[in-house]
């Protein structure tokens, strides 16, 4: 093997290891009418994170991009109800935080992740 070889086979494994870093954690999501949500969310080392959480006939989901600054986050919520919103979460740590939504029907939804969301 001459060294370009072992060099992109050294980048390449160093590449799909960070990649492989994503971190999951509960979350609890709590509408205006009390109707709760719970499901989990991943943040991925290098793109970001995704949620996804239930009450056992709607699912909402949503995305957001990676930033040098985690500290706080907006994203798109969608649900297959067909509500919409935007969401804004404060992040404590990298797996602990909480937030709100506004939906598209003028509700605001609270949420928390981590270890928080368990509690409740």
């Amino acid at each position: 093997m001459n060294r370009f070889s072992i060099r992109a086979a050294v980048v390449g494994t160093s590449l799909l290891a960070i990649s492989a870093c994503d971190t999951a954690y509960p979350v609890t999501v709590i509408g205006e009418n009390g109707m709760v949500f719970r499901g989990a969310a991943t943040n991925t080392f290098l793109y970001g994170g995704s949620f996804q959480a239930t009450n056992g006939n709607a699912v909402c989901t949503g995305t957001y991009d990676k930033f040098a600054d985690i500290s706080t986050v907006s994203f798109p919520v969608v649900c297959n109800t067909g509500l919409r919103g935007v969401g804004t979460a404060f992040f404590q740590s990298e797996t602990a935080g909480s937030g709100f939504v506004t939906m598209s029907d003028g509700s605001r939804w609270q949420f928390i992740f981590g270890r928080g969301a368990l509690a409740i």
